[in-house]
């Protein structure tokens, strides 16, 4: 048997970090078994789905690595094939066409309610072979469940979940204006595109037992099923746009690499002992649906951005630079005359926490002239260092070779000259050719920036200092 997941999200809004979770266990377990990955765009709401979020879902996915073998497939493309499924279950008694009205129908439910009972459907319509006299309501079409019996799902992390039919209601298939419900679509999507495990969150778990009595009355085999907790905010409450980023594009413009990301949403409910690093081609190895844990994990926006950390630091920077040239333009740094930006990733790489926090701190590399920051300039260009920088831009100037291990030497014999430690000339020049008092190391900085701006950024700084002592 050749395993097939599927990823199905509703194109309703933006591409959720819960729903990256799924579709990444559905990757890697199709990837694990060398089965097959389908995407499928449930678009059938009309009213809410939009062309925007399409995009977002497969552009998320795309930046993600997440390629399917097959799709995005569109329902909306496929309501030809629904009806023939509702035709069949209609031809074959097991749905009926519902006239109740909607006065009725809410009425019902408050008799239910008021008596404490579960609102259901009372099956009013089940027995009728011709439409009620006089009636102007146009049906809908309802499955017909069984009354009797129970429904077990042997799901692979829930473990063995009994449902009793008795329970369970006639559900909508098909409403008045002839369109699917998804219920229906989803179960006649699973059987057409033959998939063998359905992996997905928890709050559909309700729906299953009704979806295997749909495929079970069509004739079809019922796949294995695997509901993955959902992820919580660290209040403990669903995750949601309160608790930060959960746009996976978010995490794109906010500079975070995908492998960190993948790597984080694969061990929120899944783990492989003490391992918390994993490469794509680990997870790939690794993975088993049968290893989630039942109860929802904590998102902690903390170990993501230390996982990020870990492969900026850890990463190669020739690929890395890529990813600093999209945060450098989003920001409108031009880096067409600045240093390689490979050799900014081996300097700035230790101290950055994403790529856009890399590019806003890489803007002195850039450009000509700095703005210096008013108080580092106030406590560190002041009269006594004057004397001392104007040397050292004197000797920087005269420098032949120019490399960090001669500008490192330069600030020594600076220092000794005028008796000085060295932080005491460091960190003025570091503010003259920066504008600021943090960047990688001064030497290095230096280098990168290169001989010509340093030194006029240099003598731009000493005009600002006063020719007597204030």
């Amino acid at each position: 048997m050749t395993i097939r997941t599927r990823f199905a999200p509703s194109p309703t809004g933006f591409l959720h970090i819960g729903g990256v979770r799924t579709a990444l266990f559905s990757w890697l377990y199709a990837r694990k078994h060398g089965g097959q990955f389908i995407l499928r765009i449930e678009d059938t709401d009309r009213v809410r789905s939009t062309e925007a979020s399409i995009n977002a879902i497969i552009n998320g996915m795309e930046w993600l690595g997440l390629q399917p073998d097959e799709g995005p497939f569109y329902q909306t493309q496929r309501f030809d094939r629904y009806q023939q499924a509702i035709d069949q279950l209609l031809a074959d008694g097991k749905a009926y066409y519902c006239y109740c009205s909607k006065e009725r129908l809410e009425t019902l439910r408050a008799e239910q309610m008021l008596c404490k009972h579960k609102p259901r459907y009372d099956g009013h319509c089940r027995h009728l072979t011709t439409p009620p006299p006089l009636t102007k309501v146009k049906p809908v079409v309802r499955f017909k469940n069984a009354d009797l019996g129970e429904i077990v799902v042997r799901d692979l992390v829930k473990g063995t979940v009994i449902f009793n039919n008795s329970e369970l209601d006639d559900l909508i298939i098909a409403r008045s204006d002839g369109t699917p419900t998804y219920n229906f679509t989803v179960v006649v999507d699973d059987w057409d595109m033959q998939i063998t495990h359905v992996i997905r969150g928890d709050d559909h778990l309700n729906n299953t037992p009704r979806q295997i009595n749909i495929l079970e009355a069509l004739g079809a085999k019922v796949p294995q099923y695997a509901h993955v907790p959902m992820i919580l905010g660290r209040d403990g409450q669903r995750l949601s746009k309160r608790h930060g980023a959960v746009n996976v594009m978010n995490y794109k413009q906010g500079g975070f690499l995908q492998d960190a990301l993948l790597n984080y949403l694969v061990r929120l409910g899944w783990s492989y002992g003490d391992q918390e690093i994993f490469s794509r081609q680990e997870m790939i190895d690794l993975f088993e649906i049968s290893a989630v844990h039942g109860s929802p994990a904590a998102f902690n926006n903390d170990k993501l951005v230390w996982l990020n950390q870990h492969y900026i630091k850890t990463g190669s920077p020739e690929k890395l630079a890529i990813y600093l040239q999209f945060q450098c333009d989003q920001l409108g740094i031009e880096t067409l005359h600045g240093p390689p930006l490979t050799e900014i990733v081996k300097a700035q790489a230790e101290r950055a926490k994403n790529f856009k926090e890399m590019a806003q701190n890489s803007r002195f590399f850039f450009g000509e002239t700095v703005v210096l920051d008013e108080k580092a300039a106030q406590k560190h260009l002041q009269f006594a260092i004057k004397k001392p920088l104007t040397d050292l831009c004197d000797r920087l100037a005269e420098l032949v070779d120019w490399n960090a291990e001669a500008i490192h030497a330069a600030i020594h014999a600076v220092a000794q000259q005028h008796e000085l430690k060295l932080g005491k000339i460091a960190q003025p020049l570091r503010v003259a050719v920066t504008g600021r008092t943090v960047s990688p190391p001064i030497d290095v900085t230096a280098y990168l920036i290169g001989q010509r701006r340093t030194v006029e950024r240099i003598k731009q700084a000493l005009t600002l200092i006063g020719d007597t002592e204030m």
